[in-house]
């Protein structure tokens, strides 16, 4: 066993007790981290518009703060770029992570000096679980690759400006620097195609441990490895073992993984924000992501059928439940309060608290009264590949309200990287599944509101052309798994 080894045993087993000493009093931590957040930003130009001097308990701060989302909080944001201080939180931030998305245009978060630490805490902390649990640790000598954006950064009164994961790359500790791939000149290049072939030929003859990013740009490197060599990736690069990735589901993936790999291999799931890194797997044995309770961050929670009545109630981490999709509220240490980040989550357990993601907010179908998620499209998927040789490369969903003939349904497109033998029995299987977690979704099957799941299948690199006239290819970004409307359905449809 290599030195580097045993000292990563030895910090793995100290960074495992410090976080039982957190987890097993999450009240008393999710009040520590409150209080110390109101005393920080009281000062501040948001402070003192919403008397966080008069702030001394939950009750008192949520009559002051209300719930906003990105567009609600744009007039503060909007003076911090400008290069203000003292406006959601002391000084200024560090950084914007700029991210795609709202209705007007893209969004810039800050990351403080106070935050900025535990988005790589985290990211460290989730690989010295699977130390201290597995014992294994003969990846930290090889070669690891994390599959990101540009770290070329630009500043802007006073704020450097980038991605969030090319912000990350600025801090990569030096003792892995050795073991880190791609060079840094392939990981500023910005096209997205040429970037991963120049990584496909800087790593296809070193020995990759660990393999890290978003599973469909991951199955997109592994594809052009393949290619290239004849060869799985796993013959390739036969001491890799462990898949970390975030942002969504790996499940709907797992099969044409392991199929590229030739091989299982560990994985370890993240979900991290430019917001805040929430939550990382911290067991191979337990379901969900431990919630990081300690990490500057307050969380609230709103269950999501309640979201958006007039006057939803805010639960903290103490009145959560089992199962229940909740809409994910936090305030933060660099500046976000009572911020509505639009994930969903569910809670698999319970001291310690653990959550899936269970979706967005946004991204439902309801157009019949269902209130279908994410989480149940991808587990219906998942349970009718179970026992097949079924292989997908991606897939979304989408209700279809006028049909040319017959009754409405909802309609599932998917790129099958091995189809089934019979596509109706496929899709009755998943349409089972849908009725099983769904009850409204029965119903309306029951009572001949709707037709059962249609499937139609969308061409090999349909989804990477969508996302490329998109000009969202690669890094940070993925396909909503459903939509309450038919705009990405139609573009699929038109290829």
């Amino acid at each position: 066993m290599s030195i580097k080894s045993v000292a990563a045993k030895l910090f793995a087993s100290k960074i495992y007790n410090n976080t039982q000493t957190w987890a097993k009093k999450p009240i008393e931590t999710q009040q520590k981290v409150f209080k110390s957040l109101i005393k920080a930003a009281k000062d501040t130009e948001f402070g003192k518009d919403h008397h966080f001097d008069k702030i001394k308990t939950f009750e008192d701060f949520k009559k002051q703060v209300p719930v906003r989302d990105y567009e609600d909080l744009r007039l503060y944001i909007d003076k911090v770029q400008l290069g203000q201080k003292d406006i959601l939180w002391k000084g200024k931030p560090l950084y914007f992570a700029k991210t795609s998305g709202t209705t007007s245009g893209a969004k810039y978060i800050p990351l403080t000096k106070e935050s900025m630490p535990y988005h790589i805490e985290a990211s460290r902390n989730a690989i010295l679980h699977y130390i201290h649990e597995t014992g294994k640790t003969d990846f930290v000598d090889g070669k690891m690759i994390f599959l990101q954006g540009s770290p070329e950064l630009i500043e802007k009164n006073g704020i450097k400006l980038g991605r969030l994961s090319g912000i990350a790359a600025h801090f990569v500790p030096k003792y892995l620097q050795k073991n880190r791939m791609p060079s840094w000149e392939t990981n500023c290049i910005e096209d997205w195609e040429t970037k991963i072939n120049a990584i496909v030929d800087e790593t296809i003859d070193q020995d990759m441990t660990i393999i890290s990013g978003i599973p469909s740009w991951v199955q997109m490197y592994f594809e052009r490895l393949e290619e290239k060599s004849g060869k799985k990736v796993g013959d390739l690069f036969k001491n890799f073992n462990l898949f970390i990735y975030g942002g969504v589901n790996y499940e709907p993936y797992r099969a044409k993984f392991e199929n590229l790999i030739g091989r299982k291999v560990d994985s370890i799931e993240l979900f991290p924000a430019s917001e805040g890194f929430f939550a990382y797997q911290d067991s191979q044995k337990s379901k969900g992501m431990l919630l990081l309770l300690n990490s500057g961050i307050f969380y609230e929670f709103i269950k999501a059928e309640e979201f958006f009545s007039e006057n939803p109630k805010r639960l903290t981490i103490g009145e959560v439940e089992l199962g229940v999709n909740y809409v994910l509220i936090i305030s933060t240490n660099a500046g976000l309060w009572g911020y509505n980040i639009g994930d969903t989550v569910q809670f698999t357990s319970l001291y310690p608290h653990r959550v899936i993601v269970s979706g967005r907010i946004k991204h439902y179908i309801s157009a019949f009264g269902e209130h279908v998620i994410a989480n149940e499209v991808e587990n219906a998927m998942k349970t009718a590949m179970e026992n097949t040789n079924v292989r997908i490369n991606e897939f979304t969903v989408a209700p279809q309200i006028n049909p040319t003939e017959g009754l409405p349904y909802h309609e599932w497109l998917v790129e099958f990287e091995n189809e089934p033998e019979n596509i109706v029995t496929f899709a009755e299987a998943i349409d089972d599944a849908m009725r099983k977690q769904n009850i409204y979704y029965d119903d309306l099957i029951t009572g001949n509101i709707l037709q059962k799941v249609v499937i139609t299948r969308v061409a090999k690199n349909g989804f990477q052309d969508y996302m490329k006239s998109q000009g969202k290819l690669g890094g940070q970004n993925k396909i909503p798994r459903l939509s309450n409307n038919r705009d990405i359905a139609d573009v699929l449809k038109k290829q």
